[in-house]
């Protein structure tokens, strides 16, 4: 009789492989078509997959536990000419045991039958075949990970040799044996939590839009101010108060609800050894910027030093990161896991500015500005006004 093959198919838009879970029917068991046959698992879900048409179940080729590309055969099922004919299906008869059965390729166009042969491709997928690569982990693979207390990103600079450039078992025992002939150091528990909160931050689409901002006004205000708050201080007022007219940019995506902050309360960058700390300002928009001054240098020093109190960190809205300390102009920091907002300041710079008034070109200090943000909750437009209006407060210094 006939052998039809069961082929893999295009499980999603993204999906190139998956692994066989179990056999839902066994070896000659009778089939009815679109009967579920295998329970398959991808990077996303777990899925059946259907008998192709009625038969007998003549063999499984493929393997519990294995993966397998989009396009494999994983078995194949016994039918009736009649059935082959029905589903327009030119398919050889069986051969000896020992071959390989294929589909194949008719293109008849007389009056004998009127039909076209189907032959199975993997042609024109919205993705190549080996595009999941090291993405996609089977079972083994993430159990093993886990018992050595490693991530998905902890396998980037694994080849992979498996199907579909998948990284296999082999290679990644192999990896880590060549890592442990190399020097090795233990990492700080501040580097672990840094690499924690930004691997979590980057299961977010992130976005960042900049401008730049005129700091004169700001430099002459600090020159004049006792005490003098530190320009990221001048950034994290601006913001709070941006943030005050309209929280909406601050709010959290849990689902399909937006979590509004019920308190400005925001936080800034400090780096201490091995790591980073942000200290956090609570309702800094319901105090000045004088008054700000001494609890911020207070915090940085806290910071510094590694003693920040319980009730100055996390459970922030927003992150303020004054990059400029490190000599950048421009930079795209990450907001933290549970914020939405991160706001960059680079340094500053002297360049020409057009002076209308004047009709002429005269020098000014200018900084980039950058907001990034999670663009689940805030689009591009939403984004720019906000900087925009916080490089407005941040040139008129006296609002703040």
């Amino acid at each position: 009789m006939p052998q039809v093959p069961i082929i893999m198919p295009q499980l999603g838009e993204s999906i190139a492989e998956a692994t066989i879970v179990s056999f839902l029917v066994q070896p000659g068991d009778s089939v009815e078509a679109d009967q579920d046959i295998i329970e398959v698992e991808t990077n996303k879900a777990n899925m059946n997959l259907a008998a192709p048409c009625r038969g007998r179940i003549a063999q499984f080729t493929a393997k519990l536990n294995e993966s397998y590309p989009v396009g494999a055969a994983l078995g194949h099922i016994e039918a009736t000419q009649e059935e082959t004919v029905r589903l327009g299906l030119d398919v050889a008869p069986a051969k000896p045991a020992g071959d390989t059965e294929q589909l194949q390729s008719s293109t008849q166009t007389g009056t004998e039958s009127g039909r076209r042969g189907v032959k199975p491709t993997i042609r024109g997928l919205p993705v190549p075949a080996h595009a999941a690569g090291a993405s996609y982990m089977s079972p083994r693979m993430r159990a093993r990970m886990n018992e050595l207390g490693l991530h998905a990103a902890d396998l980037a600079g694994i080849a992979g040799s498996g199907a579909a450039g998948r990284v296999t078992i082999e290679d990644f025992e192999k990896y880590i044996t060549n890592l442990e002939k190399q020097k090795l150091t233990q990492a700080s528990t501040m580097r672990v939590a840094v690499a924690d909160a930004m691997r979590r931050s980057w299961t977010r689409p992130l976005a960042t839009v900049g401008l730049p901002a005129l700091m004169d006004p700001l430099l002459a205000h600090r020159k004049n101010s006792n005490p003098k708050p530190g320009p990221a201080l001048y950034a994290l007022r601006a913001l709070a108060i941006a943030l005050a007219e309209n929280s909406a940019p601050a709010g959290r995506l849990v689902g399909s609800k937006i979590v509004h902050p019920s308190s400005i309360d925001v936080g800034f960058a400090v780096e201490a050894e091995d790591g980073v700390l942000v200290p956090v300002i609570r309702g800094a928009d319901k105090q000045s910027l004088k008054d700000l001054v001494p609890r911020y240098n207070e915090l940085v020093e806290l910071a510094r030093a590694r003693k920040l109190p319980t009730d100055a960190t996390g459970m922030s809205i927003a992150t303020v990161t004054n990059y400029g300390t490190f000599g950048l102009v421009l930079a795209t920091p990450i907001p933290l896991p549970e914020q939405t907002l991160v706001l960059g300041m680079g340094a500053g710079r002297k360049v020409p500015h057009w002076d209308e008034a004047k009709g002429q070109f005269l020098p000014v200090i200018e900084a980039n500005l950058t907001l990034s943000f999670d663009h689940r909750v805030l689009d591009g437009g939403a984004a720019g006004r906000l900087l925009t209006r916080i490089a407005d407060l941040m040139t008129h210094p006296e609002q703040l």
